[in-house]
C-alpha cells in the first residue's frame, strides 16, 4: 500500500519522481503528490491518479532533489488536502504506516499551536518535525527526535529547503530501501522504483535512519550513532517490469508463470536419486524428523496456496498442519505442548504484509522455529525468520497474483517432498516419479496458454452474469477458492469458493439458471465425488464449466463446458487448474472493461493492519 519515493542527482527531480511513482502505481493509491526543493518548497498534490498529477504541474520546475508520495487512504477521505506531502514551515514529508498515537500527537501540537489542515495521521509528523527544528535542533536530531515519538508503523523521508540537497528517512514496520546510482540516490518503497537507475540496494531495518545525498548515504541508529550497512545486488532487470508488449502486466504474468515455475525449481531436483536440494533451509534432518506440527499463515492468494500446503504436509510428509490468516491468528489463543517441535511457515509475495508478519513474530516468540517464503529479497518478513526461501517469480506488477502463487505452490511442493523423503514417508520411486511430473509443469503450462482462446469464448459469454460459484474437493477446494477470489478482484462480479460437498448445507439455494458453475473436476479419488455435485449442480439448471483433463472422455455427459487441463500427477494438477482460472478471470474483466492490473480498493502490497 501507498509509494514513497526520494531522489537526489543530477537530473530534474520532477521527471525522476514521476517516473518513479508510475513504477509504483501497481501498489494500489487514490491520491499522488510531490515536492522539488528549489529556492523553496514547491509541492504540488492531486487526488486521483499520477496523470491527474501531471496536469497541474508547471513544464519547468528547478530543483534536483525531491520526494513523491502515491497515498492510499486510512486517516481521511482521498482528497488534495489529505495527499502527500504535508508541509510544515519549511518541512515537508511523507509517509506510509499508520500512526497509532496521533491524536495524542495532534492535541499537543494544537495546543503548541500548530494548525491541522488535513484528516490524516501524517500531518503530525510534519508538525512534530518542525517543532523539534524550532527548538534549535540540526534537522538530523529533530528527525530522531520525531521519530522516538512515533508509535505504530511509518517509513518516512522528510526534506528541509535548509537543506536543499538531502533527504533523511526512517522506518518501523514498513518498507523502505536506499537506491544506490551513479550521480544520482534514492528512497523508495519499493526497489522497482529505481530499477531503471541502478541494482545496487541498501534495506533499512527498523529504526535505522539514512541521510541520502546525490554522491554519499550515511545510515544512522535511532541515537544517532553511524552504522555500517551492506550494500545488496538485486537480480531483476528492468524488462522484467515492463509490460513487453502485453496489455496489461496480469496477461504478462500469467505467461511468464512456464518460467518462474521453472526458476524457482531450477537446480533443486534430483532425478537419479529422488531428492530436493533445499540449500537455503537450515533445519537439520533431525529437526525435520521429529516435527509434529506446522502452522501456515498468510493472506489472501497466499492464504490459498496455504490450504494445498496443509494437504501435502499431511499426506506426503505426514505432519499435522494447521492454516490461519495472519489478520486472525493474532487474536486467538493456540496452544503449543512443545514449540521445538513446531515449525512456523509465513507465505507473503512481497514479504512486507504486516498482519502475516505479526504472526509469525508471535509465534517466534512463542518458541517455534520460523520459515518466510517470499519473493523479495531484504523484505521486512526475511528478518524476523530463521529461514527464508525466495520463490525467484520476479517482479509482479498487477495487483491480481498470479506467477507469485504458481511459484509459492512449486516452493511449497518442494517441501513436502524433501520433508517426506527425510522422514520416510515416501520412496525414492514415488520421488523420481513426483519430480518427473514436475519438471514438466512450464511446458503442461505453455500447452494451456497456447489454448487461451477457448478461456476467452466462454468468459466473454458469461461477462455479464451477477453471480458466479466455484466449487472442487480435496486439493481443488482451494484452487476453487483461489478462482472466485480472482474474478471478484478484477472483474467486480460475485464469485464465491465451495467445497462442494458443502453445496447442499446451504448455498445450493442461491443456485440459479443464470448462476454459472466452475467445476474443477479432474482425476484422482475424489473424482466421483464431483460428479455427483455436478449433478446436484444441474438439477438446478445451472450452467456447469468443468475444468478437466484432456483424456477425460466422460465429463462432457454431465456439464456444458469444459476447459481442458494436460493429464499429470494429481496432486500437481492444482496449478494447472489454476491457470485456467486466472485466465476466466483476466477475459472476463477484459470483456467488461475494468482496470484489470489496479483493481478499486485493493493494493498490492497490505503493510497495514
Amino acid at each position: 500500500m501507498c509509494g514513497i519515493v526520494g531522489y537526489v542527482g543530477v537530473n530534474p527531480a520532477k521527471q525522476e519522481l514521476i517516473d518513479s511513482l508510475k513504477k509504483l502505481e501497481y501498489r494500489g493509491y487514490d491520491s499522488v503528490g510531490i515536492t522539488i526543493l528549489n529556492s523553496s518548497l514547491d509541492t504540488y498534490k492531486s487526488p486521483g491518479k499520477i496523470a491527474d498529477l501531471e496536469t497541474i504541474l508547471p513544464v519547468d520546475i528547478d530543483g534536483y532533489t525531491g520526494i513523491g508520495h502515491t497515498r492510499w487512504a486510512t486517516h481521511g477521505q482521498p482528497t488534495k488536502q489529505n495527499a502527500h506531502p504535508h508541509l510544515s514551515g519549511n518541512i515537508s514529508i511523507v509517509h506510509n504506516g499508520i500512526i497509532e498515537n496521533y491524536q495524542q500527537l495532534k492535541e499537543e501540537l494544537i495546543e503548541a499551536g500548530y494548525e491541522f489542515r488535513s484528516e490524516t495521521d501524517t500531518e503530525v509528523i510534519a508538525h512534530l518535525l518542525n517543532s523539534y527544528y524550532q527548538q534549535n535542533d540540526d534537522f538530523h536530531t529533530a528527525f530522531q527526535n520525531t521519530l522516538k515519538r512515533l508509535d505504530g508503523s511509518y517509513a518516512v523521508a522528510a526534506v528541509c529547503d535548509d537543506m536543499p540537497d538531502i533527504i533523511i528517512t526512517g522506518k518501523k514496520n514498513s518498507p523502505l530501501v536506499v537506491g544506490l546510482g551513479n550521480g544520482c540516490n534514492f528512497a523508495a518503497s519499493d526497489i522497482t522504483a529505481f530499477l531503471k537507475h541502478t541494482k545496487d540496494v541498501v534495506f533499512l531495518e527498523d529504526l535505522e535512519i539514512a541521510q541520502v545525498q546525490q554522491n554519499e548515504v550515511q545510515f544512522f541508529d535511532l541515537e544517532g550513532n553511524p552504522i555500517q550497512k551492506k550494500k545488496q545486488r538485486v537480480e531483476w532487470d528492468l524488462e522484467d517490469a515492463e509490460k513487453a508488449g502485453y496489455e496489461h502486466f496480469m496477461l504478462k504474468e500469467i505467461h511468464e508463470q512456464t518460467k518462474s515455475v521453472y526458476n524457482t525449481f531450477a537446480g533443486k531436483l534430483s532425478e537419479l536419486d529422488g531428492s530436493i536440494n533445499l540449500e537455503e533451509l537450515n533445519l537439520t534432518k533431525k529437526q525435520i524428523r521429529n516435527l509434529t506440527r506446522i502452522e501456515l499463515i498468510a493472506c489472501g492468494t497466499s492464504y490459498n496456496a496455504g490450504l494445498i500446503a496443509k494437504y501435502l504436509f499431511e499426506q506426503l510428509a505426514g505432519i499435522h498442519t494447521n492454516i490461519d490468516t495472519g489478520s486472525e491468528y493474532r487474536y486467538r489463543y493456540p496452544v503449543f505442548c512443545d514449540s521445538d517441535d513446531v515449525l512456523s511457515i509465513a507465505i507473503s509475495q512481497s514479504g512486507e504484509t504486516a498482519d502475516t508478519i505479526a504472526a509469525l513474530q508471535s509465534l517466534k516468540s512463542s518458541g517455534c522455529r520460523t520459515l518466510a517464503i517470499t519473493n523479495v529479497m531484504g523484505s521486512s518478513i526475511t528478518r524476523d525468520a530463521d529461514d527464508v526461501m525466495y520463490i525467484k517469480a520476479g517482479p509482479e506488477l498487477g495487483v491480481a497474483a498470479t506467477k507469485t502463487f504458481t511459484s509459492q505452490l512449486t516452493i511449497l511442493y518442494l517441501l513436502a517432498v524433501h520433508f517426506a523423503r527425510i522422514r520416510r514417508n515416501i520412496d525414492i520411486e514415488e520421488s523420481r516419479n513426483f519430480i518427473k511430473a514436475l519438471k514438466k509443469l512450464p511446458g503442461n503450462i505453455q500447452r494451456i496458454l497456447n489454448a487461451k482462446d477457448t478461456v476467452r469464448k466462454y468468459a466473454k459469454q458469461f461477462s455479464e452474469v451477477s453471480d458466479y460459484f466455484f466449487i472442487g474437493r480435496y486439493m481443488n477446494y482451494p484452487v476453487a477458492l483461489e478462482g472466485a477470489l480472482k474474478l471478484k478482484e478484477i472483474s467486480y462480479i460475485h464469485a464465491e469458493g465451495y467445497a462442494a460437498g458443502e453445496l447442499k448445507h446451504g448455498p445450493l439455494a442461491l443456485i440459479t439458471e443464470d448462476t454459472p458453475v466452475v467445476a474443477i473436476a479432474t482425476s484422482g479419488h475424489t473424482y466421483d465425488k464431483i460428479i455427483s455435485n455436478i449433478m446436484e449442480v444441474k438439477a438446478r439448471n445451472a450452467t456447469v464449466i468443468a475444468v478437466a483433463e484432456e483424456d477425460d472422455n466422460e465429463i462432457e455427459k454431465y456439464v456444458d463446458l469444459v476447459l481442458r487441463i494436460p493429464k499429470t500427477d494429481e496432486l500437481l494438477s492444482p496449478i494447472l487448474s489454476n491457470i485456467v482460472l486466472q485466465l476466466l478471470a483476466y477475459y472476463t474483466a477484459l470483456a467488461k472493461g475494468c482496470s484489470i492490473d489496479k483493481p478499486r480498493n485493493l493494493a498490492k502490497s497490505v503493510t497495514v493492519e
